[in-house]
This record gives structure tokens, C-alpha cells and sequence, in this order.
């Protein structure tokens, strides 16, 4: 039987078939990337708000407490937002008549909440208790990254389950002394500048982290790594 294709036709073939292979691998790779990058997870992206408030401002600059305004934080699987009351406190008397503050003074006259625009997604079917980890001495930063220094607030960390079991997984790592939660300008134990917690000084924060594991009664990894603990 005569042949019907030209021999040329197999290297034709098998370079179809390695092309094929080679765009669908790329297709993955970009899908994988598009879905880890900022477009997807929100990282660093500066939410457009009603008001441009700025923490660096507030916190770094003037020293307010986080807790002035996220009142709720150390009780409550939710932080709070702080209603048009807490701000007026200090702009009934500064930055009377400044423009930008206008929503806040309307929000304030009319009682309408002011509609702030949400900053630190996650997903429906995560659950996160505020007050939890500040009871195991997570830091704010840990989180929410140097938020004393942003003129506009942007999530800090990607958000995604990698990033929570990074903590998860190894906790002795990240944990502090309760007291110093809030504090912004925390640095973990080194010889040079170690970290006091009642009556032992610590140079090292893995040692630091296991004495507070113990202390503040951090479940094991493998119940905090345990799907049920943030999929409820």
C-alpha cells in the first residue's frame, strides 16, 4: 500500500504534540500565577475609602492605641470599626473645616455610617478570631504588617491558607509577650536587646515562643493545622 503521508509528516507530528504540551503548561503556569498574584489576593493594593484616613498618621505619628478605634479586637472574632463618634472626639476640636473630613462631620450629623471600603479580605468560608490571637500573642504586625507606616492602608500578607499555616505550623516563631501585642515597634529577642517576660530574660525567640506556647496554652500544631479549626 502506497504511503499516504510524506515521512517529513512524523517530525511535523511530534512537534504538534510537544507545542500542544508546552502551551498547556504555560496556560497552567499563568493561571497558577494569575491566581497567587496581587489581581487575585488584594496584596498591597490600596483601597480607594470615603475618607483617605491614614494610620502612619494616627498610630505612628500621634501613638494612638489600636484599640482606641478597634475596640472590639481583644473581645470579638471581629476587630470593629470604630463608629463616626470615636473620630469626632478629636476632629469636633482639629481639622474642623478641613474638606477631606466632610463625610466624617456628614456621617456625624445625619448618623449615616460612613461606607468604608473592606481592606483585609478573606474568603466566606475562612474563619478568623480576633480575639483569640491576641489572647496567644500574635501581633498585630504579624497580620497586618507595618501598618504604623501606611499613609493608606493595604493588606499586608496574601491572605492565602500557605500564608496562615506558615504561623500554624511553626507558632514559637511569631508569638510575643502578651503586653506587647499593640506595639508596632517590637522586635523579637536578640542577645543584644533581649526580650524580659516576668522574671526570665530571652535572647532567642524560639525559646521565647515555646515558653509562651506553654504559658498562654497554644493548642498543638496538629490541632491548629486541623481543617475544622478555620473551615467551619
Amino acid at each position: 500500500m502506497a504511503q499516504i503521508f510524506h515521512r517529513s509528516a512524523n517530525a511535523l507530528s511530534r512537534a504538534s504534540i510537544l507545542a500542544v504540551v508546552v502551551i498547556v503548561a504555560l496556560l497552567g503556569f499563568a493561571a497558577w500565577e494569575l491566581q497567587r498574584s496581587p489581581y487575585a489576593t488584594w496584596q498591597g493594593i490600596k483601597q480607594v475609602q470615603p475618607v483617605p484616613f491614614s494610620h502612619q498618621h494616627h498610630n505612628g505619628g500621634l501613638g494612638i492605641d489600636c484599640r482606641y478605634c478597634h475596640t472590639s479586637v481583644e473581645v470579638s472574632s471581629y476587630a470593629g470599626i470604630p463608629p463616626t463618634k470615636t473620630c469626632m472626639n478629636c476632629h469636633q476640636q482639629i481639622w474642623t473645616n478641613a474638606p477631606m473630613l466632610e463625610p466624617v462631620r456628614e456621617s456625624y450629623r445625619t448618623g449615616k455610617s460612613i461606607e468604608w471600603v473592606k481592606v483585609n479580605y478573606l474568603p466566606d468560608y475562612v474563619y478568623f478570631n480576633h480575639s483569640m490571637h491576641v489572647a496567644k500573642g500574635v501581633g498585630c504586625y504579624s497580620c497586618h504588617g507595618p501598618i504604623n507606616t501606611m499613609p493608606l492602608t493595604y493588606q499586608y500578607s496574601s491572605m492565602r491558607m500557605e500564608w496562615c499555616l506558615e504561623c500554624h505550623r511553626a507558632p514559637e516563631k511569631f508569638l510575643r509577650p502578651r503586653d506587647q501585642v499593640f506595639n508596632m515597634n517590637y522586635e523579637q529577642p536578640t542577645s543584644a536587646k533581649p526580650v524580659v517576660v516576668g522574671s526570665t530574660s530571652y535572647t532567642d525567640q524560639l525559646a521565647l515562643g515555646n515558653a509562651l506556647k506553654s504559658e498562654y496554652h497554644v493548642r498543638t500544631v496538629e490541632d491548629i493545622t486541623s481543617c475544622n479549626t478555620c473551615h467551619r
